[in-house]
């Protein structure tokens, strides 16, 4: 059995309908490490996944078609720029004959808000085309398929913890222990290429000294605690944090908010924003911040759960 093959009976049905969670992203850490002379960025980055998730469907047979449901059904835009639809069509023009059919997208993860939503969407996408046509999800289409896509679709497709360089491509798995965390947005979109021009790199410009290039970051070996792994993130941080607060000055309230509950350990912006995150020692004191929050700010979106 190849990676991609689907384990369950329901899976293999040419006829049944089959499913992935687009599990949220987050950024623990996210290092500029300069801007390319192409005007991309290289970063570094841990990344780990939420247990919340969208939740993507496809129906084996027919034209491809993208459907929505769920809360945040509504945020989801114009379908055809959708990039469950681009991974989709991208990975037609390479695999001769490729069946697809319908996705039904249930989203509950908000837009534009640092967490990889859409990448993870598509990434579930190429989970769900692989397991329908037989790939294996390394299969090399399917990898430059995911870059195509773009930059968070690679690091999605996995869906596990990892430094992640480059532009994103470059994946190193680390063994992380489950984070109890609480994740909150205050509903307030913003545009990663808006954060990046906020960063202000010109093309070909390093962000930080040849040294610390050069320098690998170290990072807390297999079996290391939750306190040693919170000690490293927080000796690190988000380079885009401060960029993104310029646009979005409520950023900065939804961190105090984070770090002003009981037990929160360490509380930090996820990629390109607005999300953002806290890291606790136990899900019983996530669950009780994650309720105060709720309470103080009924307007913001709120999930307690843990990082893997």
């Amino acid at each position: 059995m190849t990676s991609g093959e689907p384990t369950d009976a329901a899976a293999r049905s040419p006829i049944g309908e089959i499913v992935e969670d687009a599990r949220a992203k987050v950024n623990l850490t996210l290092r500029v490490v300069g801007r390319r002379v192409d005007g991309y960025h290289d970063l570094e980055s841990v990344v780990a996944f939420a247990d919340c998730a969208d939740r993507l469907t496809l129906l084996p047979g027919g034209e491809l078609r993208l459907k929505t449901s769920g809360p945040l059904a509504n945020a989801c835009g114009g379908l055809d720029d959708n990039l469950v639809l681009k991974a989709a069509r991208l990975l037609a023009e390479r695999v001769k004959g490729l069946k697809s059919g319908t996705f039904t997208l249930h989203k509950v993860l908000p837009v534009a808000a640092g967490i990889g939503g859409g990448s993870a969407d598509a990434a579930a996408a190429l989970r769900l085309l692989a397991r329908a046509n037989g790939l294996a999800i390394d299969d090399a289409r399917v990898i430059e398929v995911a870059r195509l896509t773009g930059a968070d679709v690679p690091v999605c497709v996995p869906s596990l913890a990892c430094v992640m360089t480059g532009v994103g491509e470059k994946l190193l798995p680390l063994a992380l222990p489950k984070l109890p965390c609480v994740l909150v947005n205050p509903r307030v979109a913003v545009a990663t290429k808006d954060v990046f021009a906020a960063l202000g790199l010109r093309n070909g410009e390093l962000l930080v000294g040849v040294a610390d290039v050069i320098r690998a970051m170290v990072w807390p070996d297999a079996g290391a605690s939750l306190e040693e792994w919170v000690e490293a993130f927080a000796d690190s941080s988000n380079d885009l944090e401060a960029p993104a607060m310029r646009i979005q000055p409520v950023i900065r309230n939804v961190i105090s908010a984070l770090s002003a509950t009981n037990g929160a350990w360490l509380a930090r912006m996820s990629g390109s924003g607005a999300t953002c995150f806290a890291i606790y020692e136990n899900t019983a004191e996530a669950g009780r911040a994650a309720e105060k929050i709720r309470h103080d700010h009924p307007e913001w979106w709120v999930h307690a759960g843990t990082l893997s």
